[in-house]
């Protein structure tokens, strides 16, 4: 889990540390970024970085809040002319699960992919003198557009095509592919974090519970507390198992199913789920006839069941999925 220490305890705030991906702020990565802002916005070498660890105040204009969250608040923003969405991640009654969350959104800064929310820069420093105590950091990203999947299953009256849902997925399998080339687990992964842009592309959002997993230590990657959203958990975690790249690929079979059936995927009191999902292999139903009715959705069963299988050495890989999806895709 990322450490409770932030990078600003022992340098400069707003220094310009290159930080890559990490599970700690402690972890740096000296070398291997580039901001994609204006030259003239800082001074030597910062503008050829991916991303930067400082903020241009100055530039940063007219923010209109847009949602919340457990960690913080979003806004959507002018950053050098540019529209952006900006979060700031305040102090919760949990102040180590809050530094956490603001570390963890930086697992994925230094990647940059269609699919994924780029993030433009991050700080710890406060935009004024004055200090804040509920304030942990403050993220910039770009701006992929107001509407999540989540709205567009459940609050969105125009029929959610088979084609469509498979797109959309397609889209978040290409997501899943270059974050676990990367050795980043989303760890989070549901239709409310999942972005469509004005053109429909999908993009995977909110990075407050990722972990970066370290694939040259001999020890395994455990989670010491269980983050995510229940419904979307994978039995391995919690059973307190080894954290794996395929615990996202669980979490993706319960969006895709939701996708194509515009349901929740369960009711009922949420730690009988949980016993259920671990002791009873409990999954969505799937006995709908938007799963028996055409030979797609048989497929789309087949494919839904292998990625929540209950052992994670039967679901398919993120590479798996972007080419049996894109063949899918391709065929319509």
């Amino acid at each position: 889990m990322p450490s409770p220490v932030p990078v600003t305890r022992i340098l400069r705030r707003d220094l310009g540390v290159k930080l890559g991906a990490c599970s700690s702020p402690l972890t740096r990565c000296v070398g291997g970024s580039r901001l994609r802002v204006p030259a003239s916005a800082f001074p030597g070498d910062t503008a050829r970085r991916l991303w930067s660890s400082a903020v241009n105040w100055r530039e940063l204009q007219g923010l209109e809040p847009i949602g919340s969250g457990g960690f913080g608040l979003v806004f959507k923003a002018r950053y050098f002319g540019e529209t952006v969405a900006v979060k700031r991640v305040k102090c919760a009654k949990n102040k180590l699960a809050s530094r956490q969350s603001f570390w963890a959104e930086l697992n994925s800064a230094h990647l940059r992919h269609k699919n994924l929310v780029r993030v433009i820069a991050a700080t710890t420093h406060s935009p004024t003198d004055e200090v804040m105590d509920d304030s942990i950091g403050t993220i910039i990203m770009e701006f992929a557009g107001s509407l999540n999947l989540q709205q567009v299953i459940y609050g969105d009256a125009e029929p959610l095509h088979v084609d469509q849902c498979v797109r959309y997925s397609a889209d978040i399998a290409c997501a899943l592919q270059h974050l676990h080339a990367h050795n980043v687990v989303h760890l989070d992964l549901k239709p409310a974090n999942v972005l469509v842009s004005k053109d429909g592309v999908c993009k995977l959002a909110d990075f407050g519970c990722s972990m970066k997993i370290d694939l040259s230590r001999d020890a395994a990657s455990r989670l010491h507390e269980i983050g995510g959203t229940y419904t979307h958990r994978a039995p391995e975690l919690l059973k307190g198992e080894e954290v794996t790249a395929l615990v996202d690929i669980y979490s993706f079979g319960i969006t895709l199913w939701q996708l194509l059936t515009r349901e929740p995927p369960y009711a009922g009191d949420r730690q009988h789920v949980l016993y259920a999902v671990v002791a009873y292999n409990l999954r969505p139903d799937l006995a709908r006839d938007v799963w028996t009715r055409s030979a797609r959705g048989r497929w789309l069963k087949e494919l839904v069941s292998r990625c929540w299988s209950a052992e994670p050495g039967l679901r398919p890989t993120a590479s798996q999925l972007v080419t049996e999806l894109s063949t899918a895709v391709n065929s319509f």
